[in-house]
């Protein structure tokens, strides 16, 4: 099959190139359309019923998460000059398209008793600017006597004043966020300089745009990067212009057709997507370092150019395509998990890794067809010393020391089962971002001062209209929020317990003493100040109610924590919730978008396991199609199960827990690292019926021959994924440390104890036996 292949694409070399550059270019008009995705990544299926709740939420209350929080702690802001440049300041962000909502102190709304039409109004209470200091003074005096908007607006103890700013939804999913984030940062950048006060940025939509921003630039970044690391090593190897400029134009070819399939099957680049180009063209350049590697030694062998060409696709056609499709079914197993992000990153990495296998196939020979023959100085490079000492000390490790190579196996082994007991699993919304970043500082701002900034919801059903104001419903929220309050992970809540203790404290004048809930005794006094529209229009309540008044919600924001508090706090919240709201009448649901994480990092973390499994059972498959049997199966999986268990264990002995952005990096390395074995395994049979049935000499010339090129591999591999460490994200830079050390531990079994398994089966197993043990019936 592969003859008749390689004839076809040697004979029609011209029509193939023309064919490789017109698609090449409908790619790169493609890919000049592909954009960064905004979304909030759905880690849940839309049949979950975690993600149902929160969708039914946000059918009530809107988006949780269109708030960027800005802070300052200073002051000179209490000083009437520098009061006036952040009211100025605030009326800069009012005027910015895009925003939909700004509250501070300066646009602080208070409740006032009207007794002449008997209701409430809100009134600003710094109606512009104070005309002294004094009177500046008493406002900010009366404001800090509003308990309602204390850690909401403001931190008494601390001196922090907070802005809140809504920002159009609709706004927030389209490339115009990043004008309208910009907008907001140049006029916070003006008021810093004009008033020296600094300014601390958070929430959701702040984080997601300076999120995406980075992987705008890391795409470049690691882009130039894989390419750089790509040449330097082709050349080390090959010592040759050519070798590195027809690699490098496949890999380019590459990268512009996974831009393009991206643009093309509807999707966006994400964090993941992001590392498809980098990953493409080091896959790439492996593929090419097999292949002229063995055009290399070929045409050594005989010194006919065409015949060297021929016999690459035709001796390590099957293996090349097998370890491809390995790699491939690495990254394609992620389709099963049902997470949208993940769906979308298998499928394009599974297919440009499969585009790349047929581009390098078919380019080589034809790059390498219009070329004149190797010369001495091209093919030198087969006799390095230093590369050929390796393998001949490999060689009699094998040969002579197995013992030691089983007892050092096992210890490690060992090792790596007893660390494997000390891995746990978590994960935060904003993990991936490393601490020493502005963001991450300006976050942890806003956790000192109000807790925190991700969004935490309880959503309560009362089942019937105007429920929600009942005295019973009130007190029961109002002794849920007491229970929240002793987790100092949440910040104070924003509910219509604490809006009526608002009210009750405006019908008193203001005297803070009064806020409370309406007591008996002056509860129909209050209500008849309240509007009767309360659920609807710009009255008092239309964020915390439904418009019939039987749905309302506790609005809290949580710390930056992780998985395992989430659920902490959502377990032991449960039972005072059921003891409070009777579950006959009530419906209450804990739902927002940290809790929404939460299910979403467990759902992806199980699924994820299954598809590592998954990935297993297939590639094992893909190997019995090569050898057959099943024992050829068994040998070529053991060295490269054992990296994956001592890559759990080092993650087990660090503390590096179990989370979406570090489980990936198992799949993704099986799928690679099993390259070796295939290319190993491959020679090995060949050897095998070439020596007549004899293990030990099959597997100590597959060794010299395929050795080298396991090792030029590893060097392109390993560097390939270090690159990804200079991140800043914490789950790409573990994707690159951890799949690095995952391909050392993988090369070192594949060039000791793979072949010393081999050898073991030596005298064991010989004639008929041995043929049908390793080749089964394949010609």
């Amino acid at each position: 099959m592969w003859e008749v292949i390689v004839r076809i694409i040697l004979r029609y070399r011209l029509p193939i190139l023309l064919v490789v550059a017109l698609l090449t270019g409908v790619m790169g008009w493609q890919a000049g359309k592909v954009k960064l995705s905004y979304e909030l990544a759905q880690m849940l299926p839309s049949h979950d019923e975690a993600f149902q709740d929160y969708e039914k939420f946000r059918e009530i209350f809107g988006e949780d998460g269109n708030t960027v929080f800005i802070g300052l702690e200073d002051e000179r802001v209490f000083k009437l000059e520098g009061f006036s440049k952040w009211h100025a300041f605030t009326a800069d962000i009012e005027s910015i398209s895009g925003v939909t909502g700004v509250v501070n102190l300066t646009r602080l709304p208070i409740p006032q008793r009207n007794d002449s039409l008997r209701r409430l109004e809100f009134h600003p209470l710094f109606d512009g600017i104070p005309d002294s200091q004094q009177s500046l003074d008493s406002l900010f005096e009366k404001a800090f006597s509003q308990p309602f908007y204390e850690k909401l607006l403001y931190n008494a103890e601390t001196g922090a004043l907070l802005t809140a700013v809504s920002l159009d939804r609709e706004i927030l999913n389209t490339p115009e966020r990043l004008d309208l984030i910009s907008a907001l940062q140049k006029a916070g950048n003006s008021f810093t300089e004009d008033s020296g006060v600094r300014l601390y940025f958070s929430g959701l939509p702040y984080i997601r745009t300076q999120t995406m921003k980075k992987v705008d630039a890391e795409l470049k970044l690691f882009v130039l990067l894989a390419m750089l690391v790509a040449s330097l090593a082709l050349f080390f190897f090959f010592r040759s212009f050519k070798a590195v400029f027809f690699p490098m134009i496949i890999v380019v070819i590459s990268v512009i057709w996974a831009l393009g399939t991206i643009s093309l099957l509807g999707y966006e680049i994400t964090i993941l997507k992001g590392i498809i180009p980098p990953l493409i063209i080091i896959i790439g350049v492996e593929n090419c370092i097999f292949l002229l590697n063995k055009y290399h030694h070929e045409y050594r062998s005989h010194g006919n150019k065409v015949k060297s060409l021929v016999r690459v696709v035709q001796r390590v056609g099957n293996a090349t395509l097998l370890t491809n499709a390995t790699t491939a079914v690495g990254f394609a197993t992620f389709i099963i998990t049902g997470n949208r992000i993940l769906v979308e990153f298998g499928i394009v990495a599974a297919l440009n890794i499969l585009s790349v296998f047929l581009l390098t196939l078919t380019l080589i020979p034809i790059f390498y067809s219009y070329l004149d023959p190797p010369k001495y100085r091209h093919i030198k490079h087969l006799n390095n010393n230093s590369m050929r000492g390796m393998v001949k000390a490999v060689v009699r490790v094998v040969s002579f020391h197995r013992a030691r190579v089983y007892g050092v196996a096992i210890v490690f082994l060992v090792a790596g089962l007893f660390g494997m007991t000390r891995l746990h699993t978590s994960g935060s919304v904003v993990d991936d971002i490393p601490h020493r970043d502005p963001v991450y500082e300006d976050l942890l701002f806003f956790e000192r001062n109000i807790s925190g900034i991700m969004p935490f919801e309880v959503m309560i059903e009362t089942g019937r209209p105007n429920g929600v104001l009942r005295p019973a419903t009130l007190e029961s929220i109002s002794r849920l929020q007491e229970k929240m309050a002793a987790y100092p992970e949440l910040s104070r809540p924003l509910s219509v317990a604490e809006a009526m203790k608002m009210v009750r404290q405006a019908f008193y004048r203001g005297d803070p003493t009064m806020y409370d809930l309406p007591h008996r005794h002056d509860r129909t006094f209050i209500q008849s100040y309240l509007p009767r529209n309360m659920g609807e229009d710009d009255s008092l309540l239309r964020s915390l109610v439904d418009s019939s008044m039987q749905t309302t919600r506790i609005s809290v924001q949580m710390a930056n924590i992780g998985t395992r508090d989430i659920r902490r706090i959502q377990e032991d919240l449960r039972p005072g919730i059921d003891s409070l709201f009777d579950p006959e009448t009530h419906t209450v649901t804990i739902t927002g978008t940290s809790v929404v994480f939460l299910k979403g990092t467990e759902y992806l973390v199980k699924n994820l396991l299954t598809s590592l499994l998954f990935a297993i059972a297939i590639i094992s498959v893909l190997m019995a199609l090569l050898f057959s049997r099943a024992r050829m199966v068994i040998i070529s999986l053991v060295p490269n199960l054992f990296p994956q268990i001592l890559t759990a264990a080092m993650m087990g002995y660090l503390g590096i827990p179990i989370k979406p952005s570090t489980i990936i990096i198992f799949s993704i390395a099986l799928g690679i690292s099993v390259d070796n074995s295939i290319h190993f395994l491959a020679k090995f049979r060949q050897e095998l019926r070439l020596k007549k049935y004899n293990i030990k000499h099959a597997v100590l010339s597959a060794l010299n021959e395929s050795g080298v090129s396991m090792i030029y591999t590893y060097v392109v591999l390993f560097f390939g994924f270090i690159i990804f460490t200079f991140s800043s994200f914490g789950g790409t830079q573990a994707l690159g440390y951890l799949i690095a050390f995952t391909l050392s531990v993988a090369l070192l079994s594949n060039l000791f104890l793979l072949p010393s398994i081999l050898l073991s089966l030596h005298k064991r197993i010989t004639g008929d036996r041995l043929e049908k043990s390793f080749l089964g019936n394949l010609p």
